[in-house]
C-alpha cells in the first residue's frame, strides 16, 4: 500500500514537470508519426476487436496512453491531413473533400494542393534543427495534377509517397525507408520528424499470401481486411524494432492515429479486384469491415464514427504506460503545436493556430473541456433527414460537453452531449434550445471569417 502510495506520488510530481525539464535540454526529441488511411477506432486487438491481430500497435497502447477521445478535422482525407500539417481547421484553406482531378477539384470550389507557403508543422521542424521526412500517402495534392507541388516543397528533406505528383513509392515500402532515415539521422546526431502514412486500410486492397494465411478461418472479405490490416502492423513493428535497436527508444515519441473513421461495404457489393493509378491493384470497397467501437457513422460522416479514431501516444518516461484517457478531447489541429512544444520550437507571432498544445495532457493532465472549440465543414449530402444515413451533416461544432451538427442552410440540426453520450444516441436540441441558438451564432460566425475561394495560385494549369 506505501509502494503504491509514493508511486502515484512520483507519477503526479513527474506529469507536472515542464517539458524542458522532462525532455532534456541537451537531447532533443524524436517525432514518428503513424497516420493510418480509414483505420477505424474499434480496429485493434486492444480494442477489442473480434478477430484482428494488431501486437504491434497494441504495444503501443501497452507502453503508453490510450487517448479515447482524439478527433480528426475532417471525416476524409485530404482536409484531414491538411489539418495536422496545418494546426488550422482545413476549412480556413478551402479544402472540404478529398484532392480529385482538376475539374472534380473546381466543380467543389476547392484549390487542386494545399499551398506549400502555408505554416506547415514539417518547416516549423526543419527550420528548428530536425530532419524531416515524409514516407507513404500524401494526398495534399493527387497524382492526377502532376504540376502540383512535390512533397519536398512542403518542408521535408526527403520523401517517398503516393497521391502525389512525380514517381509514386509502391505502398509497402513506408517502414523500410522510415528505417534508413532514422538510422542516417541517428548517425548525423540530428532529431528526427518522420511521417509514416499508412495505406491501410483505404481501397484497394493489396493483399500478400503470407497475410491471408494468418487468418484461415475467416470468411473472404473479413480475410481480406484483417490481412491487410496485420501487414501495416507488422510494419509498424519494424519501426519500432529499429528503435529499439538504435537504443533511441526513450528518446522518440511515437503517435499511431487514422485520418478519419473506417469506411464500409454494402453486404450486397459483388467483391471485386480494382485498379487505382497510383497503389496499383486490389481489392475493392465490398472487402471493407471496419467497425468504429460503437461510435455512429463511418467515413465521410461528421459523427463521432467518422472523426473519432485511435489515438496512441508512447513516450517512454513521460507518457505514462498501460493508461487510458477516456476524458480529454484532443484534435488533430492540437498536434502542430504539441509537437513544436515537444521540440523546443517556438512558433512565429504571425501564426493564427487553431489547436492548442496538449502537452499537459500527454503527460497525464486530464481535463474534461477545452479552452478553444472545434468546427468542422464538409460537403454534407442534404437536405436532413431525409438523406440517408449519416452523411447529411455539413456542419459541427464542439464547445464544451456539447456538440451540434448542422446541414448545409443550418435548417436541421442535431444536439449531443459529449461527455453523457459520446456514441451520440440521444438528440437533446428540443429540450436546450439556447444551447442550440448560441452554438448556431458560433458556427455563423466562423462562416463569416472563412475564404469566399482558394486562391488562383493553386490552380493546376489543367483547369
Amino acid at each position: 500500500m506505501i509502494q503504491r502510495a509514493l508511486f502515484a506520488l512520483a507519477a503526479l510530481a513527474h506529469a507536472a514537470m515542464p517539458v524542458e525539464a522532462i525532455s532534456g535540454a541537451s537531447q532533443a526529441t524524436n517525432i514518428l508519426f503513424i497516420f493510418a488511411d480509414d483505420w477505424g477506432w474499434g480496429d485493434l486487438g486492444c480494442h477489442g476487436h473480434p478477430y484482428l491481430k494488431t501486437p504491434n500497435i497494441d504495444r503501443l497502447a501497452r507502453e503508453g496512453t490510450d487517448f479515447h477521445r482524439f478527433t480528426v478535422a475532417s471525416g476524409v482525407c485530404s482536409p484531414s491531413r491538411a489539418a495536422v500539417m496545418t494546426g488550422q481547421f482545413p476549412a480556413r484553406h478551402h479544402i472540404d473533400g478529398h484532392f480529385a482531378g482538376a475539374t472534380s477539384n473546381a466543380q467543389r470550389n476547392m484549390p487542386d494542393w494545399l499551398d506549400p507557403e502555408a505554416p506547415l508543422l514539417s518547416r516549423f521542424l526543419q527550420q528548428g534543427g530536425y530532419a524531416t521526412a515524409h514516407f507513404g500517402k500524401w494526398h495534399l495534392s493527387n497524382n492526377m495534377i502532376a504540376d502540383s507541388p512535390l512533397p519536398s516543397a512542403y518542408g521535408f528533406d526527403r520523401y517517398g509517397a503516393f497521391n502525389c505528383a512525380g514517381e509514386q513509392m509502391p505502398v509497402h515500402e513506408d517502414a523500410q525507408h522510415a528505417t534508413a532515415f532514422m538510422e542516417k539521422s541517428h548517425r548525423e546526431g540530428k532529431p528526427f520528424f518522420v511521417n509514416v502514412w499508412l495505406h491501410e486500410p483505404h481501397t484497394p486492397f493489396h493483399t500478400q499470401p503470407k497475410y491471408r494465411w494468418r487468418f484461415p478461418d475467416l470468411e473472404e472479405r473479413d480475410n481480406i481486411y484483417a490481412s491487410v490490416l496485420s501487414h501495416a502492423d507488422d510494419r509498424v513493428g519494424s519501426l519500432l524494432a529499429t528503435l529499439d535497436r538504435l537504443q533511441i527508444t526513450d528518446q522518440t515519441l511515437v503517435i499511431f492515429s487514422s485520418d478519419n473513421g473506417p469506411a464500409r461495404g454494402a453486404a450486397s457489393s459483388p467483391l471485386k479486384l480494382m485498379h487505382d493509378t497510383a497503389t496499383g491493384a486490389g481489392y475493392n470497397l465490398a472487402a471493407a469491415r471496419g467497425i468504429t467501437g460503437g461510435r455512429k457513422g463511418y467515413k465521410a460522416s461528421l459523427y463521432e464514427g467518422g472523426i473519432g479514431v485511435p489515438f496512441i501516444a508512447r513516450w517512454p518516461g513521460k507518457i505514462a504506460a498501460g493508461r487510458e484517457d477516456k476524458t480529454t478531447l484532443i484534435s488533430a489541429v492540437d498536434l502542430l503545436p504539441t509537437f513544436c512544444e515537444i521540440a523546443g520550437v517556438t512558433l512565429p507571432s504571425s501564426y493564427s493556430p487553431d489547436g492548442l498544445s496538449q502537452v499537459n495532457a500527454l503527460l497525464g493532465k486530464v481535463t474534461s473541456s477545452r479552452k478553444k472549440p472545434l468546427f468542422w465543414k464538409m460537403g454534407g449530402r442534404g437536405p436532413a433527414p431525409a438523406v440517408r444515413s449519416s452523411h447529411w451533416v455539413s456542419w459541427a461544432i464542439v464547445d464544451a460537453n456539447w456538440k451540434l451538427l448542422a446541414d448545409k442552410n443550418l435548417n436541421y440540426v442535431e444536439l449531443y452531449d459529449l461527455t453523457a453520450d459520446p456514441f451520440e444516441a440521444t438528440d437533446l436540441k428540443e429540450s436546450n434550445p439556447e444551447v442550440v441558438r448560441q452554438l448556431l451564432e458560433q458556427v455563423q460566425a466562423w462562416q463569416k471569417s472563412l475564404p469566399d475561394a482558394p486562391g488562383d495560385h493553386l490552380f493546376s494549369s489543367q483547369r
